[in-house]
């Protein structure tokens, strides 16, 4: 009998993995995506008896875990596994996989179009003509400003030569930082209260840990620059919403670009959806064609590792110090 691999991933209804899985003896099945994921029952109901789900940003609960016997891994088409109850998964000896690597340019280009969209007044402009107000508004230029990113991973880096390319001072937060990237693009490190007092746009592109939550918060918010611009392409828990909506409505800050939330689907009666200078888009930064498909070819290979081997020890995000880990329980 073939292992069933089920597919929740944004967008993995068809793709390079469904060969690549199939070649390697499994049965890959798609998933309803008119149900909702985030429903615990649903997530269940859906997963049902599969060894391995190429999953999204659905939240795998210990609920969840318990009631999947059959499940071996979870392969997350992405970075971040927040979502993921990793304790959980260490106990009942579920492995978790991500793929390093293959959506820093989506996540650096989306991050850069916030950036630009808030800086030229979107999406206040585009309402106003829609509602026939021709008004012709002023906003600094980009060109000569300081971005300050907190975080210089693989994201980090890549916003910083697009930024540079587009005249921008580079100021960043980072304790661990490559020493030669640092120096080849003549960047500036700081500490958090510094880069938020001087930069004219601050941009967040580091992980969710339990030290990072509500990094963003209301006292983080007022040391920021008046009239600065804030960007979150990392992780919606990063970020105290209250107290951004507060700083939005104060017009301490001018504008923010946001493209994850503390709780997703963003709710509908969110008061971030009042501003007319928050630019948002639904967890889509580390999404484009190129990253889609190199996304579904790794978490399809790091599955087939974990089953036949080799160990693909740069994906396996959990599990630490364990030797006897095998496919069948």
């Amino acid at each position: 009998m073939k292992p069933v691999v089920k597919c929740c991933a944004l967008m993995a209804d068809e793709g390079p993995h469904y060969e690549i899985l199939e070649e390697a003896g499994f049965q890959v099945e798609r998933i309803d995506r008119s149900l909702d994921l985030w429903n615990e029952k649903t997530l269940i109901d859906v997963v049902g008896d599969a060894a391995a789900v190429l999953a999204g940003s659905e939240p795998y609960t210990p609920r969840v875990l318990k009631s999947l016997p059959e499940l071996r891994v979870i392969a997350r088409t992405g970075v971040g596994f927040d979502a993921i109850d990793v304790a959980a998964c260490d106990e009942q000896r579920v492995a978790i996989t991500t793929t390093p690597g293959v959506n820093h340019h989506s996540v650096a280009e989306h991050t850069i179009a916030l950036l630009m969209g808030v800086a030229r007044g979107f999406p206040d402009l585009d309402m106003r003509v829609r509602e026939g107000q021709w008004e012709r508004i002023t906003y600094p230029r980009v060109m000569g400003s300081t971005l300050g990113i907190v975080g210089l991973g693989r994201i980090g880096q890549a916003v910083v030569p697009r930024a540079i390319g587009l005249g921008m001072k580079v100021l960043a937060c980072e304790p661990h930082a490559d020493a030669v990237f640092v120096k080849e693009w003549e960047i500036e490190l700081v500490e958090l209260d510094d880069l938020l007092s001087r930069s004219d746009y601050v941009s967040l592109h580091i992980p969710l840990v339990k030290e990072t939550a509500h990094l963003m918060n209301d006292k983080r918010f007022a040391k920021m620059k008046p009239g600065s611009v804030f960007i979150n392409t990392g992780r919606g828990g990063l970020v105290d919403e209250a107290a951004l909506n507060e700083a939005l409505t104060s017009g301490h800050i001018r504008g923010a670009g946001l493209d994850v939330f503390e709780t997703e689907p963003l709710p509908l009666d969110s008061p971030l959806l009042s501003h007319r200078h928050a630019l948002l888009a639904g967890h889509v930064a580390g999404l484009d064609i190129e990253s889609r498909r190199d996304a579904l070819t790794m978490a399809a290979h790091a599955i087939i590792g974990l089953k036949d081997g080799p160990w693909p020890e740069e994906c396996v995000q959990n599990l630490t110090g364990v030797t006897d880990w095998a496919w069948k329980r």
